[in-house]
């Protein structure tokens, strides 16, 4: 147990108990505890194996590359048609994470050895997103913009490019691109 961690299931929350279950899980799989994105995340030596974490209808244990677990028990769920690499085990009751205790484990071991073997799951590329039709003509149109874009890393140009794509109005669409040059030129990301 990291005691930089301990706060996390220190504080009053919805899934007190789940998120101690889970923490005892993945400390029983001999993964270091560490804090990142403001949540415990348990690493083999170097990699990030799972992360727990906490919303409103639910609490969950994230694998990193849970795309290449083989999910034998069908049970991981990914969270949107955007995340890659990321598959997510939701629970609502800590009853469903002591029936799933071994299979948990299980799961862990297999991203341990994911992680040993060094695989990585294969990524879209940044030019298979979709440019929605209101950003590529401010891109067509400004060089500097189009510069700054291509200098920023993949990742934060995906970022943009699904944050410019999402709603359905072409309107609200061209507002997030005006909203968000700025930024751009400045090289930064969405949440930057």
């Amino acid at each position: 147990m990291n005691p930089k961690v301990d706060f996390y299931f220190n504080k009053d929350q919805k899934w007190q108990e789940e998120l101690e279950q889970l923490r005892t899980i993945a400390l029983d799989c001999q993964l270091t505890e560490e804090l990142k994105w403001g949540n415990p995340c348990y690493m083999y030596q170097k990699g990030n194996i799972v992360l727990i974490h906490a919303f409103k209808e639910y609490c969950a244990f994230l694998f990193f590359k849970g795309a290449l677990l083989k999910d034998t028990n069908g049970i991981m769920i990914q969270q949107t048609e955007n995340v890659q690499a990321a598959r997510q085990i939701r629970f609502t009751d800590v009853k469903e994470i002591i029936e799933l205790k071994d299979v948990l484990k299980r799961y862990i071991y297999e991203a341990i050895e994911i992680e040993k073997a060094g695989l990585k799951v294969d990524l879209k590329k940044t030019t298979e997103f979709a440019v929605s039709e209101e950003f590529q003509k401010k891109l067509d149109e400004d060089f500097k913009l189009k510069k700054a874009f291509e200098s920023l890393t993949p990742g934060r140009q995906r970022a943009y490019l699904l944050h410019f794509s999402q709603p359905k109005q072409s309107k609200t669409r061209e507002s997030r691109v005006e909203k968000y040059i700025p930024l751009i030129l400045d090289g930064k990301g969405l949440n930057d």
